[in-house]
């Protein structure tokens, strides 16, 4: 029997007889070894204990140590299946003083035969008392994002021994992604949290495409949980691994702290992992044409007075949206592809020349939308790229809402993308680019001989990674942010590359409260961008409601505000100014919840940053009693709007109307 012990300060973790015996901060109890370090079917090599479950496989039970070798920040455990000729590496890595282990394995066939993995584990761990151990997770559906929900375990992992005793159940709770949208329907992240320490694993799935799953159940009377990129039964993926070739799954990260210290570490994780850029520290304040403002219809008459009211209000890049490529009476959704500007909306010789000139008189960066994975049907690129740079399945090209899919890992794909955007940053003098996705074209492609869909997903998206770094070594100062129909692409994977998410779609301010003030459990606060669109009806009490949102994260300012009142506009240009004012604490900051993960139809919700020399405190009241209960309000002074009518006790704050939102800093 091998025993390692490996760690730092902040997180420390065992290995006994390959398996996982500890993983906490040092000094924690041990717990009873019974899950191995991986788990992995593949075709002909199935479970030793039948279920659906990803654990109790033949090979993962099979697999011996062999040997290991660590640094101060990466462990490499090796493991050997005598009977597949299976070898593993397991690789886990915990940056220094963070409670976070990130893992992933790859595979290497040693033997004669080729195998047919079926499902691999990325991280298998167990530990936590399942009577008292609540489920977590994120529901995430277009307008309406990052919803946490908390249920406790036992509901779906019942109780099975009483007099007689079972050693096992079948079942677990279980979440899948889907298509080519990492998180639609859910985001891709979990948690198990113990009621009575507050004990909390909380963890992420790395991974661009819905081609991933995570499980949580009991096993041995504790509870467990697995996480994995695609599989065959969730995913109909299968991967031919010959004799001497290699497969790695996709990367996980668990955090384990106390309740939401869990999401703060994870937090700093996130910043710990991510590619370097000067945006992540500047946070520049982004006006966008698109919500409740143009909506897909830009043109030169249209945008000069937005940009004059966006350079007054403080904007510093301006970003015109979808529309800017196609002419003013064409329906241009399945015509595009050539992403060439229109000459019927910026008319005139310097076409949108003029327009971006405009910007940069108006001392801003401007930037434009684009939609790049995408060729419309009646594009002539449908016609000259072949169909090998399509996403194809049986032969036939996929076609979804008037669009096919390019598969990236076709080089007439790539270049095609690399032409695109190189003119529009060299030509063009685009500082930022706003990469949307509105499409799902289904399982993926086999495009290649004996590929399945699912297997031809994970290589485009392993792909498109490789493509976005690819333009970002070229380009290095250009802001990418992260698009898909609003937050169906919320995951670390894109986010560990690009700078910006887009948070929602959510046109309706009062719907935005939750999802800005959930935001931050997926998306560090200097990378979340939401949208603040002030409009000329709105009362004064409702445009500081929909600035507030943005506030705590990055501000992607829009709406009508060439039209405001002055009054309005002047609410405007006094939450960007209190923004910029506090905009450098927040890349150091972490977020938590004094009310809880905001409900969809909560009252009243609140969200605090916390950065080393101050916490922040936005809260919204769209309903219910004008007075909530606050901790450590007698530190609390006011930001924004500077002439609410909140009144502030020790541990109160009332919010005469609804909706209203004030911006609070706690010293």
């Amino acid at each position: 029997m091998t025993t390692i012990t490996w760690g730092h300060d902040a997180l420390r973790l065992e290995i006994s007889d390959a398996r996982l015996t500890y993983l906490g901060p040092p000094g924690g109890e041990r717990h009873q070894a019974t899950l191995p370090l991986l788990e992995v079917t593949a075709t002909g090599h199935g479970h030793h204990w039948s279920s659906h479950r990803l654990i109790d496989t033949a090979i993962g039970a099979r697999m011996r140590y062999r040997r290991h070798h660590a640094t101060d920040d990466v462990l490499t455990v090796e493991l050997h299946d005598p009977e597949s000729g299976l070898a593993a590496e397991v690789i886990y890595r915990s940056p220094d003083s963070l409670p976070v282990l990130r893992s992933e394995v790859i595979l290497r066939n040693e033997g004669e035969h080729t195998l047919i993995l079926e499902s691999v584990t990325s991280l298998v761990v167990g530990g936590l008392a399942v009577d008292t151990a609540d489920l977590l997770w994120a529901d995430n559906d277009w307008l309406a994002e990052y919803r946490w929900q908390r249920r406790p375990l036992r509901l779906t992992s019942p109780q099975l021994n009483g007099r007689v005793r079972y050693a096992n159940g079948k079942g677990c709770f279980t979440l899948a992604g889907q298509g080519v949208w990492s998180s639609c329907g859910h985001v891709p992240m979990g948690g198990l949290a113990d009621r009575q320490t507050g004990r909390t694993w909380l963890w992420q799935i790395e991974h661009n495409g819905g081609g991933w799953r995570w499980e949580c159940g009991e096993r041995e009377d504790v509870a467990y949980v697995a996480l994995s990129g695609p599989s065959d039964a969730h995913h109909g993926w299968r991967h031919p691994l010959a004799p001497g070739e290699a497969f790695r799954t996709v990367p996980v990260a668990l955090a384990v702290d106390v309740g939401d210290g869990a999401f703060a570490a994870l937090t700093r994780y996130r910043r710990a992992i991510r590619r370097p850029h000067p945006d992540h520290q500047r946070l520049p304040v982004i006006f966008n044409d698109y919500m409740n403002c143009l909506m897909g219809d830009p043109t030169t008459a249209k945008l000069l007075p937005l940009i004059d009211a966006a350079s007054e209000a403080g904007a510093e890049y301006f970003v015109i949206d979808a529309g800017w490529y196609a002419d003013a009476d064409d329906d241009w959704w399945g015509g595009v592809g050539a992403w060439e500007p229109s000459t019927s909306r910026f008319p005139g010789e310097r076409g949108i020349h003029a327009v971006l000139d405009r910007v940069r008189e108006r001392g801003m960066v401007p930037g434009l939308w684009l939609e790049p994975e995408v060729i419309g049907v009646r594009s002539p690129l449908a016609e000259s790229l072949p169909d090998e740079a399509f996403f194809r399945r049986d032969g036939i090209r996929v076609t979804d809402n008037l669009r096919h899919h390019l598969d990236l890992r076709h080089p007439a794909a790539r270049a095609h993308l690399d032409r695109v955007v190189d003119r529009l940053v060299g030509e063009l003098g685009i500082g930022y680019l706003k990469l949307d996705h509105n499409i799902d074209p289904g399982s993926g492609t086999s495009s290649r001989p004996g590929e399945t869909p699912a297997a031809g997903l994970l290589g485009h998206n392993r792909a498109h990674l490789d493509w976005l770094d690819g333009i970002l070594d070229r380009h290095p100062h250009l802001v990418v942010e992260n698009c898909a129909s609003g937050g169906m692409r919320s995951d670390y994977a894109l986010l560990s590359r690009l700078q910006v998410q887009s948070t929602s779609d959510q046109q309706n301010l009062e719907r935005y409260a939750p999802i800005a003030a959930s935001a931050p459990t997926a998306v560090p606060p200097e990378q979340g961008a939401v949208w603040a669109y002030p409009q000329p009806e709105d009362s004064l009490d409702e445009v500081a409601f929909t600035m507030i949102s943005a506030l705590l994260g990055r501000i992607h300012l829009s709406g009508r505000i060439a039209d405001l009142d002055p009054d309005a506009r002047a609410l405007v240009h006094e939450a960007v100014a209190v923004y910029k004012a506090i905009r450098a604490d927040l890349p150091q900051a972490v977020p938590s919840w004094p009310l809880g993960l905001p409900g969809w139809d909560d009252p009243w919700i609140a969200l605090a940053i916390h950065a080393p020399a101050a916490t922040y405190l936005a809260v919204w009241r769209r309903g219910g009693e004008d007075t909530a209960r606050l901790p450590d309000l007698q530190r609390a002074e006011l930001l924004y709007p500077a002439n609410s009518k909140a009144r502030l006790t020790e541990h109160t704050l009332t919010l005469p109307t609804a909706p209203s939102a004030v911006l609070l800093r706690l010293r």
